[in-house]
């Protein structure tokens, strides 16, 4: 049975990250107590947990209708802000306050966001661009990466400028568009590489991780060691189109699975798939770079990668590198959310990143995330990165993937190749306890 470990590279919850927490107190057991009940006036923000935001949200667009205009999650004061379209009925706003969210009254509908997104499809689909809604400025954030310029470019700033002032926003990103799919470590098939995301239940009973769609098409079976026998086969697979997942089933229907995301020398629990809330606070767990951190910054976000164009994806700024792919997005108390697609730049500059949603892939494959035979696949001794699962002594969790035995010990977080450190040697690494080490 393989010791737990993380790549030393980066073992580190990202330095200065939009919504620092402290390393220490992120991933601790208790981390995730609720702080409701900061006020007791019924029309006054409640204080939430990331994931009871989310539900509010859901509840409150079906609450508000057409009055609706998004959501997103305020970390820094834990409550839930909800757009709405001013109107004569003030009732529904009302009881949206009742119900604990902070209402902000706005220009756009979600009707004529979705129209503005399919403006861009129509006229718009060039490779190395991508689009989504943000509700923090109810707008659509268009971005381009380095490759769009010249005509491509005049096309995509016509097309945004053409749907009117206060409708959408555009930038340019320094990386390029891609799948974080390399050769290396981790899961492999043939020269590719990606990372297993979360272990889960088949609709046949048997168990099975997720990963992400451009990995299952490159390859039809999988090993834990590079140049090993496969150990799993994809059942089914999606990309381009409609989402960037793959189910892939461990050919010993034996093969223990538990529900964790592995963090190097402790794990962390996977009790459900949630959906993704703009502002929630999220962490990465991939073969190459280990676990970073980040923000959800859009979602139904459309990627036009040079493959071809993939849909309903969750947009970030959490950083992932080639190999990262298919690796695992995930909250504090231990909620699924993503599967890394892919984006621009790298961990060391930043950049955009796309994560397909767990909810929706768990839906089209039907399978269930949960449970003994659920969850963090590349996560545990036995399952994803034990000897039997996804991601073994080999491959993401033992010495050739990046994952050296020192990390948390003494040579973690204090060595020059281990995490996210700054250069004044600030970084938060993940010591004994995730959290303790510095960053060289």
């Amino acid at each position: 049975m393989s010791h737990k470990r993380i790549p030393k590279r980066k073992a580190a919850i990202a330095a200065g990250s939009v919504v620092a927490l402290g390393a220490a107190a992120i991933l601790l057991p208790n981390a995730n107590a609720s702080q409701d009940g900061a006020s007791d006036e019924a029309a006054a923000p409640k204080t939430l947990k990331a994931a009871d935001a989310s539900d509010l949200a859901s509840q409150l667009a079906g609450l508000l209708g057409d009055a609706f205009a998004g959501s997103y999650y305020d970390s820094g004061s834990q409550q839930l802000v909800v757009n709405v379209i001013p109107g004569d009925d003030n009732n529904v706003i009302v009881q949206a306050k009742q119900a604990g969210a902070k209402v902000r009254e706005v220009e756009n509908s979600l009707d004529e966001l979705a129209s503005g997104a399919q403006t861009l499809k129509s006229e718009a689909t060039i490779p190395g661009t991508a689009w989504a809604v943000d509700p923090r400025t109810n707008k659509i954030l268009v971005t381009a990466d380095s490759t769009v310029t010249g005509d491509n470019w005049d096309t995509l700033e016509s097309t945004v400028n053409g749907l009117g002032s206060g409708m959408a926003t555009i930038k340019k990103s320094a990386g390029t568009f891609k799948t974080f799919l390399s050769g290396g470590d981790a899961i492999f098939a043939g020269g590719a590489r990606c990372s297993a995301g979360f272990n889960v239940t088949a609709g046949d009973g048997t168990p099975a991780f997720l990963t992400a769609g451009h990995c299952g098409v490159a390859a039809e079976q999988w090993s834990d060691a590079e140049g090993g026998q496969p150990i799993a086969t994809v059942d089914q697979a999606t990309f381009p189109g409609a989402g960037d997942f793959a189910l892939v089933k461990y050919d010993d229907p034996a093969t223990e699975a538990p529900s964790e995301v592995n963090l190097g020398d402790q794990t962390l629990a996977i009790s459900q798939a949630a959906d993704a809330e703009v502002g929630l606070q999220v962490f990465r767990m991939g073969s190459t770079t280990g676990l970073s951190d980040g923000q959800v910054t859009g979602l139904d976000a459309t990627v036009n990668y040079p493959e071809g164009t993939v849909t309903g994806l969750i947009q970030t700024n959490v950083c992932a590198e080639p190999g990262d792919s298919g690796g695992s997005l995930f909250t504090q108390d231990g909620l699924a959310v993503g599967l890394t697609s892919g984006g621009s730049g790298d961990c060391t500059v930043g950049g955009e990143t796309f994560f397909q949603p767990v909810t929706t892939a768990l839906e089209a494959v039907g399978a269930t995330l949960g449970g003994d035979a659920a969850g963090g696949a590349g996560a545990g001794d036995e399952a994803g990165a034990g000897e039997e699962a996804g991601a073994g002594e080999e491959a993401g969790a033992g010495e050739e993937a990046g994952a050296g035995e020192e990390v948390g010990g003494e040579e973690a977080g204090a060595e020059d190749e281990v995490g996210n450190g700054n250069a004044d040697g600030t970084g938060n690494g993940l010591g004994e306890i995730v959290g303790n080490g510095v960053g060289n």
